[in-house]
């Protein structure tokens, strides 16, 4: 099997090496050889990498997906956890939508002033009662 360089594996990936070398660091993947000082990795590691991506992009921590993977570098996806995880992004989409909506009438309502204008102070609402949950 052609092994590939941390340059290749870099390129073909988009991770920067430096990325590679931190994910090898805490046991994300695991390269195979070295020629010379280069790290070699397996060809299944641009699929790990990939998942590793989705799994960032969905909001896991690089620890949760590093539980992801089973011993032998597969993957061994929690489907209950990406289920949770599904659905606080359904409520966070909910949400964005319902704070776009709300810029767009803001930038776009015609009253003279914008304390007169109901649709803006159940967004001032809205966005006090978020806030305080944060807290």
């Amino acid at each position: 099997m052609k092994l590939l360089d941390i340059g290749v594996l870099s390129k073909q990936s988009g991770v920067p090496p430096s990325t590679l070398r931190y994910y090898e660091e805490i046991g994300l993947i695991q390269s195979v050889a070295r020629h010379g000082l280069r790290r070699q990795f397996d060809r299944p590691v641009v699929m790990q990498l990939a998942l590793i991506s989705l799994g960032k992009m969905a909001g896991f921590s690089l620890d949760d997906i590093k539980g992801m993977f089973g011993k032998d570098g597969l993957p061994r996806l929690p489907r209950t956890e990406l289920h949770l995880r599904a659905d606080a992004l359904d409520e966070q989409i909910r949400g964005l939508i319902r704070l776009r909506d709300a810029l767009r009438h803001v930038a776009d309502c015609p009253a003279s002033n914008h304390m007169e204008c109901p649709k803006f102070n159940r967004l001032m609402q809205f966005a006090s009662r978020a806030d305080a949950r944060k807290k």
